[in-house]
């Protein structure tokens, strides 16, 4: 079950960043990477 989540967890920072690399506006760049933090937090297991 652990695995699953973070596969789960990876799959959705790989979509993010990938949303990050692509897009032009820097406002919403900023919002993914304020969204990558706490995703990359938990995939470490750090609570």
């Amino acid at each position: 079950m652990l695995y699953l989540y973070l596969g789960i967890i990876l799959f959705l920072l790989v979509l993010i960043v990938w949303n990050m690399m692509t897009e032009k506006n820097l406002m919403v760049q900023i919002d993914a990477a304020l969204v990558i933090v706490p995703l990359v937090l938990r995939l470490l297991l750090i609570k």
